[in-house]
């Protein structure tokens, strides 16, 4: 009787069954396959832990167990470093092969690494995947070769490069006779972390969600993915964890077609962006890409910096955004660029610790992105533009995206009552107009912690210091 081949699919982010590259092939390849969860404490306790984004990924877990036995199979768990983990259950159940997405940081590839190399030593095949992008991010180049650090140029050069066929979710699957799945440890449900969790954790949440989006909402994308108060796709912390493939949602976008899904489209380009650039300059993790702004002095008050986590900053735009982000896990992109110039450019704290506060709290945060996204907005990273042009001005900002306070009101309760032309500089309301609204400047909501005109120009002279004129 021949011998059923078995593989092991190990997944890190990627979980979901549909569109699902390693698993896909896995399926295909070998008569038995255990897929495998290793749960990694370097991970669930090093520099970027979260205990919102560790709930939401048991739950994830949880749910990708039940979609797994559906189909015949199950989730097998284990605890431990990777490197010990595969390559003994791969001596174990004697596979012949050994799957998993590829991913971007120094940190994962270094592991990666030691997996195949310890797994090539007992002859078993490591077969790593392009699967958690839209394409093969490591593959773009300039004429000159090298890699980008302008996103335009990647974009148009991405929208050329070959896709691979989006696949189903595998028919059945079958496990290896004696296996022990394992159970997952009891962890804290997300909703002990978060007042109103932004999404549910589940690859079945994440597909009825990008169902809901691209059957109507997503041709709304263009006139109103920057007003504050509108939906969005509301897809990030499932693409974070694969729980719908990136690929998938942008084949679907296409699919649907016109300037709402084509911006969408645009919009998964970023995440790619940002990963391309990881796995072409790791070290943008610990300091700036702009090696000019390397020598940035940056300010180191406590005070102001637990006011801006709090969302108590006396910016109402501000302060609605840090709450936002703290009661649901997830915050609007267009706030995430005014609290991010707030940090950095008026109240001059380093970007990294708004990078590790957002890593803390955002559900959605991927190391790419969100280092992308903080060196972005501080004007110091890839994509560069003059630092005098991400000055975000939150009054602005609140006047031109939240026209009629819906978005502020809902997340700044105390400012409820306060007339809409009021509402973005409310310590210039009257007295009178303070208690008429409820809401007395330094007894119901803060005063302003800083004057962001004064502290624009100590910015244009900090930056102009540090780096020259742009």
């Amino acid at each position: 009787m021949k011998k059923e081949k078995i593989a092991i699919v190990w997944l890190r982010r990627d979980l979901r069954t549909h569109d699902n590259p390693a698993l896909s092939a896995a399926a295909e390849s070998c008569e038995r396959v255990v897929v495998l969860f290793v749960i990694d404490r370097r991970l669930l306790e090093g520099r970027f832990a979260s205990s919102p984004r560790a709930a939401f990924m048991f739950g994830c877990l949880r749910a990708l167990d039940l979609e797994l036995k559906a189909l015949g199979g199950g989730l097998c768990i284990r605890s431990g470093e990777p490197e010990d983990v595969v390559i003994g259950l791969a001596q174990e159940f004697e596979v012949a092969e050994v799957y998993w997405s590829s991913d971007v940081s120094r940190f994962a590839r270094r592991r990666d690494q030691r997996v195949t190399e310890g797994l090539e030593a007992i002859g078993v095949r490591a077969i790593p995947s392009p699967g958690n992008f839209c394409a093969d991010i490591s593959l773009p180049r300039t004429k000159s070769g090298k890699p980008f650090t302008v996103f335009t140029p990647f974009w148009k050069a991405e929208r050329e490069m070959p896709r691979r066929v989006v696949v189903g979710a595998p028919k059945a699957l079958r496990l290896p006779e004696g296996l022990d799945c394992g159970e997952l440890p009891a962890h804290s449900d997300l909703s002990e972390y978060l007042r109103e969790p932004s999404c549910e954790p589940g690859e079945a949440a994440a597909r009825a969600a990008l169902d809901r989006w691209i059957d109507g909402p997503i041709d709304s994308y263009v006139e109103l993915h920057d007003r504050l108060a509108s939906a969005t796709s509301g897809l990030s912390a499932w693409l974070r964890w694969g729980c719908i493939s990136a690929r998938e949602a942008e084949q679907r976008a296409q699919d649907r077609g016109g300037d709402g899904a084509q911006a969408f489209v645009r919009q998964l380009a970023w995440r790619d962006f940002y990963a391309h650039v990881l796995l072409m300059f790791p070290d943008n993790l610990r300091v700036e890409y702009q090696q000019r702004f390397r020598g940035l002095e940056w300010d180191d008050d406590e005070q102001l910096f637990s006011a801006w986590c709090a969302g108590q900053t006396g910016y109402p735009l501000v302060d609605g955004a840090m709450r936002q982000l703290s009661m649901t896990g997830w915050m609007h992109n267009r706030a995430r660029m005014v609290v991010g110039s707030f940090l950095t450019k008026d109240l001059h704290i380093d970007w990294r610790r708004g990078e590790l506060w957002f890593e803390r709290m955002l559900l959605d945060a991927e190391p790419s992105q969100n280092n992308g996204n903080w060196q972005w907005i501080a004007s110091v990273g890839v994509d560069p533009a003059p630092y005098f042009r991400r000055l975000f001005n939150p009054i602005l900002q609140q006047q031109k995206f939240d026209p009629d306070g819906e978005y502020v009101r809902r997340w700044v309760p105390e400012l409820a009552n306060v007339a809409t032309k009021q509402l973005s500089q409310p310590w210039l309301m009257s007295e009178q107009e303070q208690i008429e609204a409820g809401c007395v400047i330094g007894r119901d909501y803060p005063a302003p912690i800083v004057d962001h005109k004064r502290e624009r120009l100590r910015a244009i002279d900090r930056y102009r210091a540090a780096g020259g004129a742009g």
